[in-house]
């Protein structure tokens, strides 16, 4: 196996609208800058690209767009190119606003598509590795539903005094991913991070809200690469109702929550390092797929030009895509918007891979989807979501599906059925 990356600045100036708050931010400082992130891995047999960009989303034309380009690039299929954004909210706007279109910030989109361009063109210096992948239990998230007893919602952003009773419900602890090391000196040279928490961390009254930040996804990265020298990518997991445990604080909250994860991602490496029997992943292989699902929108959103995005109108139903790509033992499911992580959790435990992990907003930004009892309980991500209740289980089975398919495909001599008889005191047997 042989990997290239690349990091691109992708930041604005400052003075751009920003994302995720009010429709009319503008940024008036720069706390950091933005990137655009780069893994191409290759197994001598196929190649896949995955590009994480500090974004709070992208609109499904635009991934559509750049996943041609830099498969062109690379000539590979365009499902083998995976987009996935961090979910900063302190970037520019680069998704439609059904209620102020104007705001897409288009030249930066222009401009984007020609840095990922380059980047890709740069992806020549390949090295040998091998491939690990970690899973940690990482405890700064929390959820930001407060569901009661009676099976009622409540935003918490907008109710802080019942944060502390939010420790009762689920929230997706798992900060893992993959590691990839040099195969002669044993020393990682790329490591992949997944973790679900919106990048809410900095995002504190007044100045915070208005200053351009990757907020912790950054430090993670920073973090990571200064204590091991390898190059990182963060990807953003099932966020869609999971924040930081100290949202809005400040950059001292971002650093906080940065350095965290990046402690937990180094407890994983030494982890997989020291147990490669259970971990490492001797001549995994790489593939990748595209599943599509049509489900009906609800009734408020369809053909509604004041919630719905122009793409989507004309018609009662969308159809949307699930991205899997698998390395080795490992899957990486790309979701087209704000996935909760209740469902994101469901698709792991379904899951026929080692460990799955979820990738935001890599096919679409369609904003919310969560299971069908979140409409029971209301809520902002309940109000939020643009299709019926029965899309969430839709969603499901299609990336099962996807999912199935390629762990078919990666190991076609091992018979899934059988892995329960293997006894529990063996190690699993990886190669």
């Amino acid at each position: 196996m042989k990997i290239a990356s690349f990091k691109k600045k992708i930041t604005p100036e400052v003075g751009a609208y920003l994302a995720g708050y009010g429709l009319n931010d503008k940024s008036v400082a720069l706390l950091d800058d933005l990137y655009a992130v780069g893994l191409c891995i290759d197994d001598g047999t196929e190649k896949v690209l995955i590009v994480s960009l500090d974004l709070i989303g992208l609109d499904e034309w635009f991934i559509k767009k750049c996943r041609k380009t830099l498969s062109g690039i690379l000539g590979v299929p365009e499902h083998a190119v995976m987009l996935t954004c961090t979910h900063t909210h302190t970037g520019p706007e680069t998704r439609t606003i059904a209620s102020a279109p104007q705001q897409l910030h288009r030249s930066y989109l222009e401009e984007l598509e020609k840095i990922l361009a380059q980047g890709a063109k740069e992806l020549t210096d390949f090295k040998e590795c091998s491939a690990s992948f970690f899973s940690e239990y990482c405890d700064a998230n929390r959820n930001r539903r407060y569901v009661s007893g009676d099976n009622h919602a409540t935003f918490t952003p907008h109710r802080r005094e019942v944060i502390r009773s939010c420790e009762i419900l689920f929230a997706d602890k798992e900060l893992g991913g993959v590691v990839f090391s040099d195969v002669n000196t044993s020393l990682p040279i790329y490591i992949i991070g997944n973790y679900a928490a919106h990048p809410l961390a900095g995002h504190s009254p007044g100045l915070g809200g208005l200053r351009i930040s990757a907020d912790y996804p950054g430090v993670f990265r920073d973090y990571v690469t200064r204590n091991t020298g390898a190059g990182c990518m963060f990807i953003s997991g099932a966020a869609g109702d999971m924040v930081p445990k100290e949202d809005e604080l400040g950059d001292g909250a971002i650093r906080d929550l940065g350095e965290k994860l990046g402690k937990a991602a180094l407890g994983g490496v030494i982890e997989s390092k020291r147990n490669p029997l259970r971990y490492g992943m001797k001549d995994a292989h790489v593939s990748s797929k595209i599943n599509t699902f049509t489900v009906p929108l609800r009734k408020k959103y369809a053909n509604n030009a004041q919630k719905l995005p122009a793409p989507y109108m004309g018609s009662d139903n969308v159809t949307l895509e699930v991205q899997v790509i698998a390395i080795g033992e490992i899957a990486f499911v790309g979701v087209p918007g704000e996935l909760c992580a209740e469902l994101g959790q469901e698709i792991k435990w379904n899951s026929p891979f080692r460990r799955t992990f979820i990738a935001y907003d890599a096919t679409a930004y369609f904003s919310y989807m969560g299971g069908a009892n979140n409409f029971v309980a209301g809520g902002y991500e309940a109000y939020s979501q643009r299709f019926s209740a029965r899309g969430g289980l839709k969603l499901l089975c299609c990336a099962e599906e996807a999912l199935f398919d390629l762990q078919s495909k990666l190991f076609p001599e091992r018979d899934l059925d059988d892995c329960a008889d293997t006894p529990v005191n063996i190690l699993p047997n990886h190669n």
